[in-house]
């Protein structure tokens, strides 16, 4: 596995880590324990030293899976974790340091680890990014042994530009994929200039880019690809990387065209999104072991024709781009 830095934390990481949204199973269909920590092992043997988690997924149950098997392992793997998403409703008022403290406790209690590598405000709304109080208590966690370093999470390329402007900010988490590029234009010149870790989440837009899906795929009634493709639920963006359905699907079937040996387009979007080189890692997710493998399989590709990669971004422009670059 070759690897980036992750800007001021000094970590050297896998580029294709690990996020454990439904490394349980598949969204919405109840947590199998065996399964993740089948998958989680085999990542950490195939050399992924980077895992992402949250307090929210399936309740603690992922914290909880990603603890046991990184407490037992004797390699190095690096525990991210995102808090704040159990605040409901989910608005700025119901962010304090008191709770997001809570919150940090309960995720050392649920991984059962000593300290917690990186710990992420998870997708907050955007007022919170102006109120200091809220990152200066990652200071004080800090000076108390329980975290190594603070990131962010966010939905929003302001955000993120807002977010890395505290000193305390060593991370951004942010959607960027063939589908959602406009974290490329200037969010990732100033992350450089600031030394900050890009992580990339939802890098195959909810599976979209995996080329698998056509018009009569069905998701089960719990899986947010059913019932957030509006934003019912949380940001429409989390979802196909916000835009329609089957907008995506005439995309793919474009982008197949580019790369007509690919039966997977999987490891062909995530090595575009590694041939950019301010990012830090992506980290897909993984219901089952043949999409764990496929994703560590993009590593090993060769870099992108500059053909194929403008070809990708015409794509984008003609069919995606005012869908979707003005809001996120």
């Amino acid at each position: 596995m070759k690897t980036r830095r992750l800007g001021k934390t000094g970590f050297n990481i896998g580029e294709i880590s690990l996020g454990t949204w439904q490394v349980g199973g598949k969204w919405g269909s109840g947590f199998d324990d065996s399964l993740a920590e089948s998958i989680l092992e085999t990542a950490i043997d195939e050399g992924v030293n980077f895992i992402d988690t949250a307090d929210v997924y399936e309740d603690g149950k992922s914290e909880a899976a990603v603890g046991r098997v990184v407490r037992r392992r004797s390699e190095r793997v690096y525990v991210a974790t995102k808090c704040g998403r159990f605040i409901d409703p989910h608005v700025s008022e119901g962010y304090t340091p008191e709770i997001l403290r809570t919150y940090v406790e309960n995720s050392l209690k649920n991984t059962g680890l000593d300290v917690l590598d990186l710990v992420q405000i998870h997708c907050p709304p955007t007022p919170v990014y102006y109120r200091p109080e809220i990152f200066e208590l990652f200071d004080r966690l800090k000076d108390e042994g329980k975290i190594l370093n603070l990131g962010v999470s966010v939905e929003k390329v302001e955000e993120a530009l807002k977010a890395i402007e505290y000193p305390n900010v060593n991370t951004v988490q942010i959607i960027f994929n063939m589908f959602r590029q406009r974290p490329a234009d200037l969010f990732f010149a100033e992350a450089a200039k600031k030394d900050i870790g890009i992580i990339i989440r939802v890098p195959l837009a909810s599976g979209l880019l995996t080329g698998r899906f056509t018009r009569d795929t069905s998701f089960a009634p719990e899986d947010h690809r059913t019932f957030n493709r509006d934003g019912a639920a949380f940001d429409k963006g989390e979802t196909f990387a916000g835009i329609p359905f089957d907008t995506g699907l005439d995309a793919v079937n474009e982008i197949k065209k580019i790369f007509p040996d690919q039966k997977n387009l999987a490891p062909v979007a995530l090595r575009w999104i590694l041939d950019h080189p301010e990012v830090s890692t992506i980290i897909p997710g993984a219901s089952k072991l043949e999409h764990l493998k496929s994703n560590l399989s993009s590593a090993e590709l060769p870099q992108l024709s500059e053909q194929s990669r403008r070809k990708v971004d015409e794509i984008y422009t003609e069919r995606i781009k005012t869908l979707v670059h003005h809001l996120w």
